[in-house]
């Protein structure tokens, strides 16, 4: 998911945020990036611009994944239950789904609860020297309140 959203490795350490696109014509937003093609039906404009979205948003949907998901996708042994959280942003109106940070379960969730963006340890592994990789994933987490 490079090129998805920032990481602290991107020099946005505090404030992680997703990388979507925006119409040059129309402003419509979409997620994932991508270069062309409006997704908005009443628009003819080919060209998509990456811009920075919110890092703040509302569950809109959610669920909770009990199972290990088929090879070739990876889980941890032993599997751990974890949560998936549709969230539409604050700004863009866009839904984004996404997992959520470890730890909250469905049960800790409702719709309409202020999420926000971080960045988690999808896994790890090692890299052909041996030495220790982190593969990171953006989470949903429960917000903050404003100004904390």
């Amino acid at each position: 998911m490079e090129g998805w959203f920032t990481t602290p490795a991107d020099g946005d350490a505090e404030q992680p945020h997703l990388i979507g696109a925006k119409c040059v014509k129309c402003a419509t937003y979409v997620f994932p990036p991508r270069a062309s093609g409006c997704p908005n039906p009443r628009c003819d404009s080919d060209e998509l611009a990456p811009t920075p979205l919110s890092r703040r948003g509302k569950v809109w949907s959610y669920t909770e994944n009990q199972y290990a998901p088929p090879p070739p996708f990876r889980a941890p042994d032993p599997f751990e239950a974890y949560a998936l959280a549709a969230v539409e942003l604050e700004a863009e109106g866009l839904v984004v789904l996404g997992q959520v940070a470890k730890g909250v379960l469905a049960a800790d969730l409702t719709v309409g609860m202020e999420m926000q963006l971080e960045i988690g340890t999808l896994y790890s592994d090692t890299d052909a020297d041996g030495n220790p990789v982190d593969h990171l994933v953006y989470v949903w987490a429960p917000a903050a309140p404003k100004g904390s």
